[in-house]
């Protein structure tokens, strides 16, 4: 099986306007929600979110944090080679906060796990929920499910998601490809 494309940079541009939307609905002008992208890959999707919410959508004093998951990780001493941590940008705490934890791909939980766990030095929030442009649904290792998705993917552990973004790949799709 060769590469095949999920979403063009249109299809995503569509999903992106419509995840901002249904967050407005649940969350209307964000004075007490943040949103947390999940550091590397989950980042991209979640300053294109608060940058399409400022601009399209008027909501003003969006909180935007970006949270490094490295050491949290139930895989972290199984790797060959170490893991590389990035830097938290997280300049808020989340106390009595309702939080939208954002990440590109969902395929098994476990980093969905590790976020859960490294916000508790933020503070206690009110209420987590997660967004994500892919879920994988049927691979599952843990029961977390997203409340919000841009596009459910039924693929099989031997295949893999790929998800590229005009700031690094030079355009926005989703692929699905061998592993």
């Amino acid at each position: 099986m060769s590469k095949k494309t999920l979403l063009n940079s249109k299809d995503i541009e569509i999903i992106l306007h419509r995840l901002a939307c249904q967050l407005i609905e649940n969350h209307d002008d964000f004075s007490n929600t943040v949103l947390i992208g999940l550091q590397p890959r989950g980042t991209y999707l979640a300053n294109r979110l608060a940058d399409l919410l400022k601009t399209a959508y008027n909501i003003k004093d969006l909180q935007l944090g970006l949270l490094d998951i490295t050491f949290y990780r139930d895989d972290f001493r199984r790797k060959e080679k170490p893991l590389a941590a990035e830097t938290n940008e997280m300049n808020f705490l989340i106390e009595g906060k309702k939080v939208v934890i954002i990440d590109d791909v969902l395929f098994s939980g476990r980093s969905i796990r590790a976020a859960l766990t490294a916000l508790q030095s933020y503070g206690r929030p009110e209420h987590i929920e997660l967004l994500v442009l892919i879920d994988r649904r049927f691979s599952r290792h843990l029961p977390i499910q997203p409340n919000y998705r841009g596009r459910q993917v039924d693929a099989i552990n031997e295949e893999r998601v790929l998800v590229t973004w005009k700031e690094t790949h030079k355009k926005d799709a989703v692929f699905i490809e061998p592993k």
